[in-house]
């Protein structure tokens, strides 16, 4: 439950988090991460959603279909943790916005 949700929020904001590690491992410049990430999120932020949302939709079914509960029925019983999937995506984005956004302050 955990990695589903988590992989989902770390893929919808890739084009921020990218340059930041890139930057934080000194692959880049701060400067650079910076101008990549505001690119990046300026003009693909809703590709970079679209694409988080589509692989946490594609785990989210291929858990259901490992587990056999690929239907509405098993939709049905695992809503409890189908809702906490899609929470800690958004809270995995939310966090990443945020922690991206405050190192962006010191560039």
């Amino acid at each position: 439950m955990w990695r589903i949700g988590i992989t989902g929020g770390v893929v919808g904001l890739l084009c921020c988090v990218g340059p930041t590690v890139l930057g934080m491992l000194g692959i880049v410049s701060a400067a650079t991460a910076f101008a990549w990430a505001n690119n990046l999120y300026d003009n693909y932020a809703w590709w970079f959603r679209l694409g988080g949302l589509a692989v946490l939709a594609a785990l989210v079914w291929l858990s259901l279909r490992r587990q056999r509960q690929c239907s509405i029925d098993g939709i049905r019983r695992r809503r409890k943790r189908l809702i906490a999937v899609f929470a800690i995506a958004i809270g995995t984005y939310a966090a990443l916005y945020a922690v991206t956004t405050w190192l962006g302050t010191f560039v």
